[in-house]
């Protein structure tokens, strides 16, 4: 009777075949995601957007306190208007193009990486799915604008106040999606192979389940943040957020609670197609990366 290999020896191919697979498929997705006019878009205006955010001191000076020229229309001097209080609108919105990259950016990379660990742990360990499932689908249920408005109230309105919040709301949905690919994942072969390997399970965790549910967290990071911009105008919107920091949402709450919004289009206008631009192409974004996924498309 011959002696078994070692099992390093008899899983070290299939581990380094399936690591070779996935970037593989990684490179295949991308240049099917490169034929896509709609992703290829949506990509450049979140990078401009991005890039507004970082460079917002070299666009515009910090809205003053006030102006003299009150509700002017958009014109030279002011390309966007000004506000009710004669502040240059065009300065609001790139200052809180800032402010909205950073609450998507912290709200939706709280929410990944706790929703994704969550999720991994949940599908690794059979014992703890059933709990986590219950407790997720509870969460789901719950009706999530109230409660964010509850908790930012009793809060206080701050830039982390408002991050906490939407990402403590938006976690479970993470869960739901990340889990429900990590369950198939963890019953491939080759997850069973490392277990051979080795006992330590964060290593399994790291090493192999949560690369291989990297897709998934992709298309989570770019939807959670796209929500979270929603969430954050709107809690600005209704007078719970920053009052010391500018916003997309603050633009709106100082337009409504002025009496200017009717009136002045502009001061509603830019504002929002900024959150619209943001929202939609992050979510054409994740339809393209979706599509690009799709090994049908790589061969075309």
């Amino acid at each position: 009777m011959t002696a078994p290999l070692p099992a390093s020896e008899t899983t070290g191919p299939l581990v380094e075949s399936v690591g070779t697979g996935s970037r593989r498929a990684s490179r295949a997705t991308w240049h099917a995601f490169r034929r896509q006019p709609l992703g290829m878009v949506s990509l450049a205006i979140l990078l401009v957007l991005v890039l507004v955010s970082v460079l917002a001191p070299l666009l515009a000076a910090y809205p003053a306190s006030y102006g003299t020229e009150v509700l002017r229309p958009p014109g030279p001097g002011h390309v966007f208007g000004t506000d009710s209080l004669g502040r240059d609108v065009y300065s609001e919105v790139v200052w809180g193009t800032q402010q909205s990259v950073l609450v998507a950016a912290a709200a939706s990379a709280i929410a990944i990486v706790f929703g994704t660990l969550v999720a991994v742990i949940g599908a690794y360990v059979p014992r703890l799915d059933t709990v986590i499932s219950i407790f997720v689908d509870l969460t789901l249920s719950l009706p999530v604008l109230p409660l964010m408005i509850l908790v930012a109230a009793l809060a206080g309105p701050s830039t982390s106040t408002i991050i906490l919040v939407v990402a403590a709301f938006s976690w479970p949905e993470v869960t739901r999606l990340v889990r429900s690919q990590a369950l198939s994942v963890v019953k491939l072969p080759y997850i069973d192979a490392a277990r051979l390997m080795t006992r330590n399970h964060a290593w399994i965790l790291g090493r192999h389940v949560i690369p291989a549910v990297t897709p998934v967290i992709v298309v989570s990071v770019v939807v959670t943040a796209s929500r979270a911009v929603l969430s954050a105008a709107g809690l600005a919107f209704l007078g719970l957020g920053d009052p010391t920091t500018w916003s997309w949402g603050r633009i709106l709450y100082e337009a409504q609670t002025s009496g200017a919004m009717v009136s002045a289009w502009w001061l509603t206008l830019f504002p929002s197609l900024a959150i619209l631009a943001l929202v939609l192409s992050a979510t054409l974004l994740s339809i393209s990366y979706n599509d690009a996924r799709n090994p049908r498309n790589h061969d075309r």
